[in-house]
């Protein structure tokens, strides 16, 4: 039986679940997630979770937070000035925005808080520090479609 392997385009289904049992993610009803085994397209955890299961083989993959999407970062909790955002935004707990860094790359963030003068924003992860639980189930190994055209 053919095992996934480093380098290998695989298909799975995944439902990602915290370990309260609480669902943040599924490809339930939809295209099975498509990526290649230990590029770096996914979380390490999962990647090398995939890493040796069998075609129709189902699994359940722990991942600690360092394996995830990382530690919560404090730094990563900023105080925005209240006086700096547009009159006519309205802001509320939970509103998801973003910003720009300073080489002028997006960064989501999420209004963790309201204060008298400043907005608090939390730039990490909504999973960050979470030990996170997935079932995957290896649908597929995509084939290599290879063709050797003559070289002229």
């Amino acid at each position: 039986m053919q095992q996934a392997k480093k380098g290998d385009m695989v298909r799975v289904h995944y439902t990602g679940r915290l370990i309260s049992g609480e669902q943040f993610d599924s490809s339930a009803g939809r295209e099975p997630l498509e990526f290649t085994v230990g590029a770096g397209q996914m979380i390490k955890g999962f990647d090398t979770g995939v890493e040796g299961m069998n075609i129709g083989e189902k699994k359940v993959i722990n991942i600690t937070p360092e394996e995830g999407y990382g530690l919560r970062n404090e730094e990563a909790v900023i105080e925005f000035p209240l006086e700096q955002v547009p009159a006519d935004m309205k802001i509320e707990p939970g509103m998801q925005l973003t910003l720009q860094n300073q080489e002028g790359q997006p960064v989501p963030v999420v209004v963790a808080e309201l204060r008298e003068d400043v907005v608090i924003l939390d730039a990490n992860h909504f999973l960050a520090g979470k030990n996170l639980v997935f079932d995957v189930e290896l649908v597929e190994i995509v084939p290599f479609n290879v063709s050797f055209d003559e070289v002229k």
